[in-house]
């Protein structure tokens, strides 16, 4: 293990599946004998694991190559690794215009990373006596299960196919097998995330397999929460709602995409499936469970979206509320489609439409928050600054929901405790509660 004791430093930009990309990069590196800081100063080799979804996530992650390349002076830096979805898709333009990296990767073949990695540090490529074992790097309770990668829909404004390719599906028992491993090595929480989760086994078995596989990685008995995140929705229909309903261990939570609600829009846009299915699915799961949670995000000034048409999309909010909205204004991305359509507008337009839309949702997340006040739920405790505690329940995503926070009693609470709290006040995203017996 040429590379035993090389300290590596990491970060991990843009979405949860990069994330698991950054964490295969480790077991990889670790293997070979290196070992992972969490001060980039003190990092002989520091990998940057850039975004590049949009053109905000292209400047953050250039920021971050350029403020890593300082430690090459005031630190311990001999190696800078510029690797992921950014250099996957320019990389003949990095690679003539970045000199601060000292290798540019893109986003597949991890093993060779990590052999480019040592020949570059050793000048040498030993045997790996172990097999690779992903390095989680989020907190040991919790941890993402990435069921696909790459992308079939070709949405006209998205990059993703263009730097990761057409949907490849796991199979289903090595996803099993991982899951298994993860609970074995104390993952209570597991989510799965993809590009596309509910198209998930159309390429290998011919038709979505999500439901399924959730109800297989229920049964894991050492996991305790399975959680779905990037689903599309004209994949998702009432069997899926209807497993995750059924089995107490999958939270009630769901996160799909709606991007906009406007007909004409969806069909500029090439999403797969209707308005009215949007309409449908939405209903089913609000009639069928009250307090089940639904997440969506939806693009704000796509290239002739009208007044009209907005206006559209707000009211369809109005009527079919979700609990969390995530809004983007459109950003024309190279080599898209839809870079090249008529009326793209001033980003003023686009501003105000997005200042709008989430406005108004600050009051949605407010009133249903407040409606939850006097319930009593299970928490998973994430976070303790000696006063208080950061949990989350079954409607609280990792990374992307508020917490609700809880008084620390005299014998304290550990990250990774689940306990039950009644909900004793609200604000627009997070909530506060008190500890009870079960």
């Amino acid at each position: 293990m040429s590379l035993n004791g090389v300290k590596i430093g990491t970060v991990s930009l843009g979405c949860s599946k990069n994330r698991v990309d950054t964490e295969e990069i480790l077991g990889e590196l670790f293997a070979r004998g290196a070992v992972l800081v969490a001060d980039p100063a003190e990092a002989e080799v520091i990998i940057v694991n850039t975004c590049g979804f949009i053109e905000s996530a292209k400047t953050d992650s250039l920021d971050a190559v350029f403020e890593m390349a300082g430690f090459k002076e005031t630190g311990s830096c001999r190696l800078l690794v510029v690797c992921g979805c950014l250099t996957e898709r320019y990389y003949d333009e990095l690679k003539a215009e970045l000199p601060e990296a000292d290798l540019i990767w893109g986003v597949k073949d991890h093993a060779g990373l990590a052999e480019a990695i040592e020949q570059r540090i050793t000048g040498e490529i030993s045997s790996i006596k172990c097999a690779p074992v992903r390095m989680i790097t989020t907190p040991p309770y919790r941890a993402y299960l990435r069921i696909a990668d790459g992308c079939d829909n070709r949405c006209t404004y998205c990059a993703i196919p263009l730097i990761r390719g057409g949907r490849v599906s796991r199979p289903m028992e090595e996803l099993i097998e991982e899951a298994n491993e993860l609970a074995e090595r104390g993952v209570t929480e597991l989510t799965v995330i993809a590009q596309d989760t509910s198209a998930y086994g159309i390429d290998l078995y011919g038709e979505p397999r999500l439901a399924e596989l959730m109800t297989r990685l229920a049964e894991i008995e050492k996991l305790h929460w399975v959680r779905l995140l990037y689903t599309y929705p004209n994949t998702v229909d009432e069997k899926l709602i209807d497993t995750i309903r059924a089995n107490p261990k999958i939270c009630n939570y769901i996160d799909m995409p709606i991007q906009h609600i406007n007909a004409e829009l969806l069909r500029a846009m090439n999403r797969h499936g209707s308005a009215e299915h949007i309409r449908y699915i939405t209903d089913h799961i609000r009639n069928a469970d009250p307090d089940f949670i639904l997440r969506t995000t939806a693009i704000v000034g796509f290239p002739g979206e009208t007044e009209e048409q907005f206006k559209e999309l707000l009211t369809f909010f109005e009527e079919h509320p979700y609990d969390r909205v995530g809004a983007f204004t459109y950003s024309a991305e190279d080599g898209t489609p839809a870079a090249a359509f008529e009326g793209q507008l001033p980003e003023k337009v686009k501003q105000r439409r997005y200042n709008t839309l989430m406005k108004r949702q600050m009051a949605v997340s407010l009133a249903a928050n407040r409606r939850r006040i006097g319930s009593v739920c299970e928490v998973l405790v994430d976070e303790t600054d000696g006063e208080t505690a950061f949990c989350r329940s079954y409607a609280e995503a990792p990374e992307v929901d508020g917490f609700i926070k809880v008084k620390l009693p005299k014998g304290g609470l550990t990250p990774g405790d689940y306990v039950f709290v009644r909900i004793t006040g609200a604000e627009t995203y997070d909530l506060t509660a008190e500890l009870i017996e079960k």
